[in-house]
């Protein structure tokens, strides 16, 4: 099944996905979506993709942080990120809450923006109860970049992009992330943006 990620302003990304029922999840048309979105995902690259991004209004997504893309990553930004790899998950109908008060603000992008990214201010860690690729019940406790993660995703399947969370200053490409911003604090680039606007 040959899948083409939608970019922002196709209508999808902006409703609310329906849930999926059990016999749905288990069916032969659900667990061979499910692989094409992990292959899809893996092709991009990402670490997540949710069924929104692919024009299918279903409260479904998946996961996966791979070792290998951590290789290029400076030791002291996957610390600073709190980021570990995630082996592969499906999320299905899931229910976010966050855990304490405490927020991290880093650089995120998305495979339906393609191109750009911006600091999003995030739950540093979340509780998602949903069910998985089987149809089973399952609680995720995440801290870090996979509760980054997840609330992207779940943000996905109601509607939101994470335009909707960024610190407007801070939009930018790829390109220019690169130039001007590489290897910087994020503490930094902000006080620089803030500095700016005055």
């Amino acid at each position: 099944m040959k899948l083409d990620i939608v970019q922002a302003g196709n209508p999808v990304l902006r409703q609310r996905a329906r849930s999926l029922s059990l016999d749905e999840i288990r069916s032969r048309e659900i667990q061979k979506l499910i692989e094409s979105m992990r292959t899809c995902m893996h092709e991009a690259p990402g670490v997540g993709l949710a069924a929104p991004q692919l024009g299918l209004a279903l409260q479904l997504a998946v996961i996966e942080d791979r070792e290998e893309y951590h290789k290029d990553v400076p030791e002291a930004l996957l610390r600073e990120r709190e980021r570990r790899p995630v082996p592969f998950h499906a999320i299905i109908n899931p229910a976010l809450e966050e855990i304490g008060e405490e927020k991290a603000e880093f650089f995120e992008g998305c495979l339906s923006l393609s191109g750009f990214t911006a600091l999003v201010p995030r739950a540093r860690a979340v509780r998602v109860t949903c069910l998985d690729e089987r149809g089973q019940h399952r609680v995720i406790e995440a801290s870090g970049w996979h509760a980054r993660i997840l609330q992207h995703e779940v943000d996905h399947l109601n509607g939101a992009l994470y335009i909707d969370r960024m610190n407007t200053r801070s939009f930018t490409t790829m390109e220019n992330l690169a130039e001007f911003w590489k290897g910087r604090a994020v503490s930094e680039i902000k006080a620089e943006l803030e500095l700016k606007s005055k």
